[in-house]
């Protein structure tokens, strides 16, 4: 049995590379859709979850939700993405305290103007680089990973 909070070596080698492949492909995509459409990936990622959205809208929270952020990184980045117009804010009529985080015009033209180039980076630096089986896999992981953050985990009893 291993110590607490000490990782193995060769997990450590796993999750380096991981988190290097990650940033690699990240900033392939960041390159790509502020060369094409002036976006950064924040913009791209609200963009995208308001785009599948019904009417394009969401309230805030629901936009949390779809990205996995803090509601005050949503808040701050919606903001600055209403003074660039992409986005615009609508009041709510069943919440007289809550507003629609809405898709503008600007922000569904840059979003698509942006989606093919990410499309095809994501294509050639991640998927065409591994095997439909690995693809398979890699699926099983990430499912079983993010379902276990779903569920409340009880507390340790080791510091991290």
């Amino acid at each position: 049995m291993s110590e607490p909070n000490v990782l193995d070596p060769q997990d450590w080698v796993v999750w380096r590379d991981l988190t290097r492949m990650r940033h690699s492909v990240e900033r392939a995509l960041e390159q790509r859709v502020q060369h094409d459409a002036g976006l950064s990936l924040a913009d791209f990622e609200i963009l995208h979850a308001l785009s599948l959205a019904e009417g394009g809208r969401l309230r805030a929270g629901a936009l949390a939700d779809a990205t996995g952020w803090e509601k005050s990184r949503i808040s701050h980045q919606v903001r600055r993405m209403v003074d660039r117009g992409l986005l615009s804010r609508a009041d709510c009529p069943t919440d007289l305290r809550g507003t629609w985080v809405v898709l503008a015009e600007a922000g569904a033209d840059a979003f698509a103007t942006a989606s093919c180039g990410y499309v095809e980076v994501l294509q050639s630096r991640f998927f065409d680089r591994i095997a439909p089986e690995q693809k398979q896999a890699l699926g099983a992981v990430s499912s079983c990973i993010s379902a276990s953050f779903e569920t409340p985990q009880p507390a340790s009893s080791t510091r991290s």
